[in-house]
């Protein structure tokens, strides 16, 4: 993402739900077979060969490893075309009936807990539990949440501040702080000069958050190539972060490799079951 010219910053992501019939992707499927066949005997080596070597399973209580087990039992019971993912194996796999077409190393959820503040807190988590393929989009645009520019601030010991159109703020130098034609910038004798859209907006020692849905809030390439939205602003989606693949990394999304997200987006439909444990 944009930086205060120090660091760039990591995203996450999340996943999605729904219901076809085998016969519906049947066609999708065989236009892919090389792929399919490839990944069904990663599966084949996931659930067999390499049983033994995985780490064992660590649960934050007994209601977290209940949530668990509750969770893997309905992905294992459900039918049909679904995407399933497992948060503890940090993996992915894309199913029709019986058969697993894809098998894919994810990035997760990190877990922490971001406090910033006397009253602001998030935690980083992927929630368990089915969800639905809301929407897919390629190329899609980042517009990072509250949390984000908070955390930065944290890193950088510098309080947060909000711009709002039509409230220009006066900064410490007698200029003025405001929003637009859609851009923040600053107002100075009059004439309105735009902020460079891709670095944080900091004067002195305050980082200023810029209104959703203006140029600054909008970010390029964070999400990879492709997104599908699973609602409540979790995704399963793309990285240029591609090392952070297998490891607990996200703020609540699910990050996949650029070939994965490219198979999810061109044969999982809207409406599909995505099912999360």
């Amino acid at each position: 993402m944009r930086s205060i010219q120090i660091q760039k910053i990591l995203l996450t992501v999340g996943t999605a739900a729904a219901l076809v019939g085998a016969a519906q992707l049947g066609a999708q499927v065989q236009a892919s077979n090389d792929f399919a066949a490839r990944n069904r005997l990663a599966a084949l080596s996931d659930t067999t060969d390499n049983i033994a070597s995985r780490p064992a399973y660590t649960f934050k209580s007994k209601a977290d490893s209940l949530s668990w087990e509750h969770n893997r039992k309905l992905a294992d019971r459900a039918s049909g075309f679904r995407v399933v993912v497992s948060l503890q194996d940090k993996h992915l796999w894309a199913i029709v009936g019986e058969d697993t077409v894809l098998s894919a190393p994810a990035a997760v959820a990190k877990g922490t807990t971001l406090k910033f503040g006397k009253n602001q807190q998030w935690t980083f988590d992927t929630p368990r539990g089915p969800r639905t393929v809301l929407g897919k989009e390629a190329d899609p645009i980042w517009q990072p949440p509250e949390w984000l520019y908070a955390e930065t601030a944290a890193e950088h010991d510098l309080k947060l501040g909000h711009v709002v159109p039509g409230h220009p703020i006066k900064l410490d130098d007698g200029r003025l702080l405001a929003v637009k034609d859609n851009e923040v910038g600053v107002i100075d004798d009059g004439q309105f000069a735009a902020l460079p859209t891709d670095e944080h907006i900091v004067f002195g020692n305050t980082l200023y958050v810029p209104p959703l849905g203006t140029k600054n809030r909008k970010v390029e390439g964070e999400l990879g190539k492709y997104r599908l939205n699973l609602g409540d602003g979790y995704l399963l989606h793309g990285t240029p972060y591609q090392e952070s693949i297998g490891l607990a990394a996200t703020h609540g999304c699910v990050r996949l490799r650029d070939e994965d997200i490219e198979w999810l987006y061109e044969h999982v439909p809207v409406g599909t079951k995505v099912y999360i444990y």
